[in-house]
């Protein structure tokens, strides 16, 4: 269940990509995969943080890697990325703001960069006529209750869409959707670590019940990949990942110290969904991912090249609670291991 997506990706080899959100999680770990296995012609990497900028730069230096690019900017100004995305083939768009009580608290803060910035992409990506643009999504989008959630399904709404107004421009605009990345910034498990390692002797669980998702980084890096492959425009993919109760993976990880109860949390679920059963009557099933096709009349290339594949039930839910692959024992004590290296 804790498992790569390999698939065959597109040659990346002298093309040149652009990454927003860069100096991220996410983006460090894409960086590290691309420089490995391919020859980019360019890699550029997008977000306003100055200091993450350095410090990247510091591990993937251009006199090391002469593709690399570092260009601070903002997904919310129009004009800079019309410049960072001159002759690019590839976005990955990976930036957002992704902190639940902050975007509650700051809602047009977390409109204007996750709704605006889509936009923003959609038009640079079409003007400058990029190949390829793949968006990165949450588990929290479905039907959302959080202004997050809310916040990036519009996200997702306006890149299917965007396949209606390419044109001949040759574009095509998908979305990759999961759940909670182990070990990215922010993230519950290494929030845990860290009271642990600050001498905590219990930790807050906010309802013994409450279910999530799991992806490691490298498993999302490779599912984006291979979904960059596979892509006709329009589809949300999602990853066959296991869930487990937020509990036993704190049990297990941390035996020896307690636990208690403090709540749910404004705009937070008890269990997670990547599949309604409203997007049922859209969704496919691969052996390793869902695919959520656009309705009628939003890129009709999708419906076709997934003509052959088997539809799931009109009754289907792909939620954390209901999920087959739950995480076994075995699983958790590697995610253990995981946890404590970070």
């Amino acid at each position: 269940m804790l498992r790569d997506f390999i698939e065959p990706a597109p040659s990346l080899d002298g093309k040149s990509i652009l990454l927003t959100g860069g100096t991220g999680s996410f983006g460090r770990a894409f960086v590290k995969y691309v420089l490995e296995h391919y020859a980019p012609k360019r890699l550029i990497v997008f977000s306003r943080d100055e200091q993450k900028h350095y410090d990247m730069a510091q591990q993937f230096p251009q006199e090391r890697y002469a593709c690399m690019r570092y260009f601070i900017g903002d997904v919310r100004d129009f004009s800079r990325l019309t410049m960072a995305t001159r002759d690019v083939d590839i976005i990955v768009h990976a930036a957002a703001m992704k902190h639940v009580p902050a975007a509650e608290y700051n809602p047009m803060e977390c409109i204007n960069t996750n709704v605006h910035g889509a936009e923003n992409i959609v038009r640079v990506a079409l003007d400058n006529k990029v190949r390829r643009v793949i968006a990165l999504s949450t588990d929290k989008a479905c039907s959302p209750i959080n202004l997050y959630g809310a916040s990036k399904l519009a996200s997702d709404k306006i890149f299917v869409a965007a396949n209606n107004l390419r044109g001949d421009t040759g574009c095509a605009f998908s979305v990759v959707r999961y759940g909670n990345v182990l070990g990215s910034a922010g993230s519950v498990l290494p929030y845990f670590q860290k009271l642990v390692v600050e001498g905590a002797k219990s930790l807050p669980i906010t309802d013994p019940r409450m279910t999530r998702f799991w992806i490691t980084l490298d498993q999302g890096v490779t599912f984006v990949l291979s979904s960059l492959a596979m892509m006709a425009g329009g589809e949300i993919f999602i990853p066959k990942i296991p869930s487990s109760r937020v509990v036993d993976l704190v049990e297990t990880i941390w035996p020896d110290i307690s636990t208690h109860v403090v709540g749910i949390r404004p705009g937070e679920k008890l269990h997670e969904m990547m599949v309604s059963v409203e997007d049922a009557r859209h969704t496919i099933e691969l052996p390793d991912r869902y695919i959520i096709l656009p309705d009628q009349g939003f890129s009709a290339a999708a419906n076709t090249v997934y003509a052959d594949c088997g539809h799931v039930s009109e009754v289907f839910l792909y939620s954390s609670d209901k999920n087959s692959q739950f995480v076994s024992k075995t699983e958790i004590e590697f995610l253990a291991d995981l946890v404590r290296s970070l």
